[in-house]
């Protein structure tokens, strides 16, 4: 029994549907043509039915067909990298950066939070170079007696857990 005579299936139907719809997708045949064959393909009852649906679009075909003949089968070279290349050729790429550590800062936080609850008007951030949050936290203190809280609290933070200098590093313990 020649394979053109083999039976379908439904798989096989939808399959070849699929495959059509996406060669349509891609502009290669019109909305009539794409009727008229998904039409064919659900129609179809053996292989020899569903061959013509395909013939004149490239790959891909439906897989139940076989594989492609050997001369249209598609060679691809990698490129090489390496002493063996071709010296203008781009560097293999890297598939991450490492993570550089991150310095410390020359100042500390133990200094940094002390200041804040010794003297609780924004001077341990005014340390630690962050002078817009040292003046808004000296001018709630000024304002308002009860805002002496929020540098006492923010000492007690910096104590704890540290901070960030002004260059965004982190204070030295």
């Amino acid at each position: 029994m020649e394979s053109d005579e083999l039976r379908i299936g439904t798989a096989e139907r939808e399959e070849a549907a699929r495959l059509l719809a996406d060669h349509f997708g891609m502009g290669r045949i019109t909305p009539d043509e794409y009727e008229t064959r998904v039409t064919d393909a659900y129609a179809a009852t053996t292989l020899g039915d569903l061959r013509p649906l395909f013939r004149d679009l490239p790959q891909p075909h439906p897989g139940f067909f076989g594989p492609p003949p050997a001369y249209a089968q598609p060679t691809m070279q990698l490129p090489m990298y390496g002493p063996t290349a071709d010296p203008y050729a781009p560097p293999a790429p890297m598939p991450y950066a490492p993570s550089m550590p991150v310095p410390y800062s020359y100042r500390s936080k133990t200094v940094a939070g002390v200041l804040q609850i010794v003297l609780p008007f924004g001077v341990g951030r005014f340390y630690t170079g962050q002078v817009g949050l040292g003046l808004l936290q000296l001018l709630v203190v000024l304002m308002t007696g009860v805002g002496v809280i929020w540098p006492i609290v923010d000492g007690i933070m910096l104590l704890n857990n540290g901070g960030l200098d002004a260059q965004g590093r982190p204070l030295r313990p």
